[in-house]
């Protein structure tokens, strides 16, 4: 084999020094992206119509009213990376009739919304669920390239047979081939204290809640449906499809005592009052 020339060096210095910049480029780039501080978008992924609102109190306090509720989804943006927290309905779901006792209402496509904030589904590094009921997980498989953290004994069980109550398998089976972080406890996500998933089982056997430590609004507690309107925390009211009504209670004081001892902004998912109390994409709370 003949010695390289001095020619030939030169050619693989440039192809080297070529790609190192083209590396260094695009880490430049990411760190232009990257906020300095953590953010909290709330984009709108939804709206649920009921004719009857009973199931929500297995106590009776809704026999006879009828309401909605908001489903929203949550973009999280911190400077080791980008956490989606639900995904809302199915956008690909035909419209409910105008006569059904449940109308929902998908809306904007959420990898739509996530465009005009300059998100594309690559840029989304992790995706999370509250839980696992079709209302948080209809947008999902949109993210295969994301790591999705995925509660053990919440998937094992919305992967029984026949599905249970609410679950749509389909619209999360992305999760087959996107790389997955299996938890079975709370989870510091990004190792600094400033975004952690807290176990709150009881509505679904691993139903979880997200706290944000915020540079300016503080912490922030998102439910998922741990309570789904105002009312429910106030009188500590359980749907009648939760699937543990004890687990749901003593999950009921822990998010409870958490919130007071860090003096956290609650923000109930479905509730419409606190889902229009927060900033409006592209503004953001941080």
């Amino acid at each position: 084999m003949s010695r390289p020339t001095v020619r030939d060096l030169l050619l693989v210095l440039v192809v080297v020094s070529g790609a190192l910049g083209a590396f260094a480029a695009r880490a430049v780039a990411a760190a232009a992206d990257a906020p300095a501080a953590l953010r909290l978008y709330a984009l709108d992924c939804g709206s649920i119509e009921f004719h009857d609102l009973s199931p929500f109190s297995d106590t009776g306090e809704y026999d006879g009213k009828s309401g909605s509720i908001a489903v929203p989804c949550f973009l999280i943006r911190h400077p080791k990376g980008t956490l989606l927290w639900d995904t809302g309905l199915d956008p690909a779901a035909p419209p409910s009739p105008d006569n059904a006792p449940v109308r929902m209402r998908a809306g904007v496509p959420l990898t739509q919304q996530l465009a005009r904030i300059g998100v594309r589904p690559a840029d989304v590094t992790l995706v999370a669920f509250s839980h696992l009921h079709g209302d948080h997980t209809g947008g999902a498989n949109a993210f295969g390239g994301a790591t999705w953290i995925l509660n053990r004994t919440e998937l094992a069980w919305a992967l029984g047979k026949p599905a249970p109550f609410a679950v749509q398998p389909a619209t999360f089976s992305a999760y087959k081939t996107a790389h997955t972080r299996i938890i079975d406890s709370d989870l510091d996500v990004f190792g600094d204290g400033t975004v952690r998933i807290l176990q709150t089982p009881g509505h679904t056997p691993g139903h979880q809640v997200l706290m944000l430590r915020l540079r300016t609004a503080g912490v922030v507690l998102l439910s998922g449906d741990l309570y789904h309107l105002r009312s429910d925390r106030a009188q500590r009211l359980l749907t009648i499809f939760n699937t543990n009504r004890a687990e749901t209670l003593a999950s009921f004081d822990r998010f409870e005592r958490i919130a007071r001892r860090t003096h956290a902004r609650v923000i109930i998912q479905h509730d419409p009052q606190d889902f229009a109390a927060l900033p409006r994409y592209p503004a953001f709370l941080e």
